[in-house]
């Protein structure tokens, strides 16, 4: 974290990212993406299998040549809510706890992606070739702080509810 007590912005939408991923359902990989765009989240996403279909925790990982095939990966879960929503996401800013995977670059690259930022790599991917082949600009960061930071007992307007007691 930079060396205020806020996070930078780069920081703040990966902690974003990271709380996305929270929601996934596939034991392999736990992934968040977060779509912005002047500092205005679009969409967000994180690894999961199809809508109503089961859930890789619930009954297995389906793999294929190393990957989990019974999820869609979080890159794809944000472009199609984006799309959902009659949201552009042309010259956006991906942030994105894991490297994408090959496909997911193609996707964010022909989506207009023009920025990803990560904090951790992925196997076998040609994401930052394609990446750096179409103009996106990559930045690698650090993991961010993972604990949020709310001092409830700090604020004077605030006080806390009985179930927080």
């Amino acid at each position: 974290m930079s060396n205020n007590k806020r996070p930078t912005w780069d920081e703040y939408f990966l902690k974003l990212a990271m709380l996305a991923s929270e929601r996934s359902t596939c034991p392999r990989m736990h992934c968040g993406c977060v779509l912005v765009k002047d500092k205005f989240v679009l969409a967000t996403g994180y690894n999961g299998s199809l809508p109503g279909l089961p859930h890789c925790e619930d009954v297995g990982c389906l793999v294929v040549d190393n990957h989990c095939v019974r999820t869609n990966h979080a890159e794809i879960n944000a472009l199609t809510q984006a799309v959902t929503h009659g949201v552009t996401v042309k010259g956006a800013t991906a942030y994105i706890t894991n490297m994408s995977c090959t496909t997911c670059a193609k996707a964010l690259i022909a989506a207009g992606i023009k920025r990803v930022v990560v904090f951790s790599d992925f196997h076998d991917t040609l994401a930052t070739e394609f990446y750096t082949e179409s103009g996106v600009e990559i930045s690698k960061l650090g993991i961010p702080d993972r604990l949020i930071k709310y001092e409830l007992e700090k604020y004077s307007s605030a006080r806390k509810t009985e179930k927080s007691k």
